[in-house]
């Protein structure tokens, strides 16, 4: 099973690199997948690659789906 995760791209680096913020965790992934990713927008990524862009909505969507699904798993 995969899992790809949406987050947003907050910075624009050489040799089509950005910095992505997922729940304010920083991390480089590449953007070569995704050539025209831009600040502010929201890219799945997988395995430190953008596989491809997502709608905002339903980024905020499934971020908080992943949020719930957290909470849940922390109640005893």
């Amino acid at each position: 099973m995969c899992l790809a995760l949406p987050a947003r791209v907050v910075e624009l680096l050489p040799n089509l690199r950005a910095i992505v913020d997922l729940g304010g965790v920083r991390k480089d992934v590449s953007i070569d997948l995704v050539d025209d990713a831009q600040v502010d927008d929201y890219v799945i990524i997988h395995v430190g690659y953008a596989l491809g862009k997502i709608d905002p909505e339903e980024a905020q969507r499934t971020l908080a789906l992943f949020a719930e699904l957290a909470q849940v798993e922390s109640q005893p």
